[in-house]
C-alpha cells in the first residue's frame, strides 16, 4: 500500500481496504488477518444499519466509520513500513507474530486498541467542541454494534478453537478476558476520551492522546498476560486451536447468521 491508498473516503472504501489487508494476511499466513476479518463484518453491519435508519444521522455515521477505520489503516501501514504505530496497536501487532496467544486474544487486542483509543479520537474529530453532544446516541449505537459482533463470533470461534470452554472450567472464562480488554466498559472509556479531546485543537490533543494510548497499551498487555491460572488455561486451549492461519481467517470472515 502506498500512503494515498490507505485512506478510505466512503464506507465501501473501508470494506475494500479491509479486503486488501485480509487477502495479504492470507497470502502471508499473518495473524493480522484475524481482527481485519472480524472488522470487515462489523463494517458491513454498520453499513446495513445506516441503510436501515438505525442511526440518527446516517451521513455523519458514515463519516465517523470512515475516520475510525482510517486510524486502523494508518496503524497497519506504519507497521508494515517499519514505523511505530500507537503503543496499543504495537502490542497487538507484536502479538500477531507470536504463536502463543489465542485467536480470541488477537481479536481482543485489536478491539482494545481500536475501540478504547481510536473510536474516541475519531468521534472528537467528526464532532469537535459542542457538536460532540449531538453525536452521543449514535456513538453508543456503533459501540453496541461492535460489542454485539464479538458476542456473535462465538460460534465461529468454536469452530477453530474447540477447547475455548476450557477457559470457563479452569480459569474463570472468556468473560475475564473480555473484562481485561475493557470491552464491558468500552463505551465509557471511548466516550470519556472523546469528551476529553473534543474541546481541544489538534496540537493540544496530542498529549492527551499519548496518555490514553499508554493506558490502552497497558490493557493490551493485561490481555496477553491475564494471570497465571488463566494463562495456563489459555495455553491448553491454544494447543487445540486450528494452526492454519488462512483457514482461521476464512472462518472469521464468514458473515454471521442473520
Amino acid at each position: 500500500m502506498n500512503p494515498s491508498a490507505v485512506r478510505a473516503h466512503t464506507i465501501d472504501d473501508v470494506i475494500a481496504l479491509l479486503d486488501q489487508i485480509i487477502d495479504r494476511a492470507r497470502r502471508e499466513s499473518s495473524r493480522l488477518g484475524y481482527f481485519a476479518a472480524l472488522y470487515r463484518n462489523v463494517t458491513i453491519r454498520v453499513k446495513d444499519g445506516i441503510a436501515q435508519g438505525r442511526f440518527d444521522d446516517g451521513p455523519r455515521m458514515e463519516q465517523l466509520d470512515v475516520r475510525f477505520a482510517n486510524r486502523y489503516f494508518a496503524a497497519v501501514h506504519r507497521h508494515r513500513n517499519g514505523h511505530a504505530p500507537t503503543r496499543c496497536w504495537q502490542v497487538a501487532f507484536d502479538a500477531a507474530t507470536w504463536w502463543r496467544p489465542l485467536i480470541l486474544q488477537h481479536l481482543l487486542l485489536g478491539m482494545n486498541a481500536h475501540i478504547n483509543l481510536d473510536l474516541g479520537i475519531a468521534a472528537a474529530r467528526v464532532s469537535p467542541g459542542p457538536e460532540l453532544a449531538r453525536l452521543e446516541r449514535d456513538f453508543r449505537a456503533i459501540n453496541d454494534v461492535l460489542i454485539e459482533m464479538l458476542d456473535g463470533v462465538q460460534a465461529r470461534l468454536s469452530a477453530v478453537s474447540p477447547w475455548l470452554g476450557v477457559l470457563d472450567v479452569i480459569g474463570g472464562g472468556t468473560d475475564e478476558l473480555v473484562a481485561a480488554a475493557g470491552l464491558k466498559g468500552a463505551r465509557h472509556i471511548a466516550w470519556r476520551t472523546a469528551r476529553r479531546l473534543a474541546p481541544l485543537d489538534r496540537d493540544a490533543q496530542q498529549p492527551a492522546i499519548a496518555r490514553a494510548d499508554e493506558r490502552v497499551a497497558r490493557i493490551g498487555r493485561q490481555i496477553l498476560q491475564p494471570g497465571p491460572v488463566l494463562t495456563t488455561a489459555a495455553l491448553v486451549t491454544r494447543c487445540a486451536e486450528d494452526h492454519t492461519v488462512d483457514a482461521v481467517i476464512d472462518v472469521l470472515r464468514r458473515p454471521p447468521a442473520p
